[in-house]
């Protein structure tokens, strides 16, 4: 297979199954005008784990058990900069025992295909031992449906 192929490639919204809206900030630019790299990895943490509390399954402060991130990674398509609305769009790639793989798609307000996107597997463990768990079922009903 040539490198062209395996390219990756910006996606459309259709391929995420919940959205949330992330307000850019002044300091997410940097000198060059635009959000600097590392400011999209803390969009997937805020995407994923602001859904997961809105759904009632993680709690942060008291939670038995907390996701750990063991791998992440991003492509870049299109720059993003303050002051705009970037719309995270989030799914479930991967269910397993006791971890989980996101992919969110960065998307600037309004437009069909991702400007970034990107993975980052959680292992969940508990919160005292740091020792892998299962999911507990209620997370896995709300994960089930961003597949």
């Amino acid at each position: 297979m040539s490198n062209s192929a395996s390219r990756p490639s910006p996606e459309p919204r259709e391929g995420y199954r919940a959205f949330r809206p992330i307000t850019t900030r002044w300091m997410d630019n940097d000198v060059y005008g635009h959000v600097n790299n590392v400011v999209y990895y803390s969009w997937f943490d805020t995407a994923v784990n602001a859904y997961l509390i809105e759904q009632g399954v993680l709690d942060i402060h008291a939670g038995g058990i907390i996701g750990l991130v063991i791998e992440t990674q991003c492509n870049y398509f299109a720059s993003l900069a303050f002051p705009q609305t970037i719309e995270a769009g989030i799914r479930v790639a991967q269910l397993g025992k006791s971890s989980v793989r996101y992919e969110v798609g960065l998307f600037a307000q309004g437009e069909p295909l991702c400007a970034a996107k990107g993975h980052f597997v959680h292992v969940y463990v508990d919160r005292e031992t740091r020792r892998p768990v299962e999911l507990p079922q209620a997370l896995r009903i709300v994960l089930e449906k961003l597949q």
